[in-house]
């Protein structure tokens, strides 16, 4: 699938217009999701890793304290969720940096355990609606609830992140591995035009390729369905606001029915779902919400490469091609835009520019899943 940002970026310039500074800003980010517990084994805490970002970075978390709502551990009134308030700590490896966000539960070494955990159920038996984990959700949220509700605010963009469940021994010992988790984070973008509104893009990418052992073809990427809905907003948007049953999460209406993400390796710039491209924000906006629900591939994969063989289309899935649900992300992005006048001209290229785009992108993504 094309990145139709560069694209729309170089239509613009092959017009003679330049790109604006200055106009737009976006001055946080938030995401709140669900994740099912479907590894296989019970996990006793979470980690969201925020790479290429400080601690100073993070602005908020779900569950954290000063968020309006009560940070105890346990269930019930006295806790958001089983895990109460996670730790935020800055790390370093060299060259590279980052900030993790982790919940966990606490271990007694007298009892040798854990006093929380999460347990696993199987894949495809469970489904949330994406925002329900959590002691004000609507699942009667307990200890044998297979999933949880996390969440985190930041100023800027992470470079990557990963989420993962976290899984502890008997000697108090906290480990991600093997409880990596398939939740794309939507990375946040403003593309401004001279004259004219900006557009608030948020991206979301597939999962990377794995290349099997003794395998010498390059394979895809594990494929996963993605929908969208939007709304935009004339008050800022809190961390705490991106739950169930939000009247300003309700008011996002659908802006991709369906979507099928499969990254290609022969296409280092396939695999990616750009959201907000052709509607201009409003002058009054002071904040974009974005939910996506995912959900796995359900169809077969060729035996040789991995690519996803579909009953349907891409964007219109036949009967089996959608598998179980994985998770949903509310997120938001808190703006700071200065009001512009469009010039008709300007504005005229743009929107010619974008149509453009729209093209190339339907037909890349037949060529794409047709091959």
């Amino acid at each position: 699938m094309i990145l139709r940002k560069f694209i729309a970026r170089a239509v613009l310039l092959s017009f003679g217009v330049a790109p604006a500074l200055g106009s737009a800003s976006v001055v946080g980010f938030l995401g709140n999701f669900d994740v099912v517990n479907d590894t296989g084994r019970s996990a006793n805490g979470f980690e969201i890793d925020l790479a290429g970002l400080h601690a100073a970075d993070v602005t908020d978390v779900f569950g954290g304290p000063g968020r309006g709502f009560p940070t105890g551990r346990g269930f019930g009134a006295q806790s958001v969720e089983r895990y109460g308030s996670p730790a935020v700590t800055e790390y370093s490896n060299g060259s590279s940096f980052g900030t993790k966000v982790t919940y966990f539960a606490l271990y007694s070494s007298a009892s040798r355990s854990w006093d929380f955990s999460t347990p696993s159920t199987t894949a495809g038996t469970f489904v949330t609606p994406g925002d329900n984990c959590w002691s004000g959700g609507g699942l009667g949220y307990n200890a044998s609830t297979p999933c949880d509700h996390f969440g985190v605010g930041t100023r800027a963009n992470a470079t990557k992140t990963t989420y993962s469940w976290l899984y502890g021994d008997d000697t108090g010992t906290l480990s991600s591995a093997g409880g990596a988790v398939s939740l794309p984070a939507p990375v946040w973008d403003v593309v401004q035009a001279p004259a004219a509104a900006p557009l608030v893009v948020a991206h979301v990418q597939a999962p990377e390729p794995v290349q099997p052992p003794g395998k010498p073809e390059a394979q895809w990427g594990e494929a996963i369905w993605v929908k969208v809905f939007t709304t935009e907003l004339e008050q800022p948007v809190g961390l705490e606001e991106l739950v169930a049953d939000n009247a300003k999460v309700k008011l996002a209406e659908t802006e991709t029915e369906w979507q099928l993400l499969q990254k290609d390796p022969g296409d280092p710039l396939s695999g990616q779902l750009e959201s907000g491209y052709g509607a201009p924000v409003g002058p009054n906006a002071a904040s974009i919400l974005r939910r996506y629900e995912f959900y796995k591939f359900g169809g077969f994969y060729d035996p040789v490469d991995h690519h996803a063989l579909l009953i349907g289309t891409d964007s219109a899935p036949g009967e089996g091609d959608v598998g179980s649900y994985i998770g949903a992300q509310n997120a938001g992005a808190n703006l700071n835009i200065a009001a512009v006048v469009p010039e008709p001209e300007a504005y005229g290229m743009l929107l010619a520019g974008l149509g453009l785009v729209g093209l190339i992108s339907r037909r890349t993504r037949r060529q794409g899943m047709s091959a």
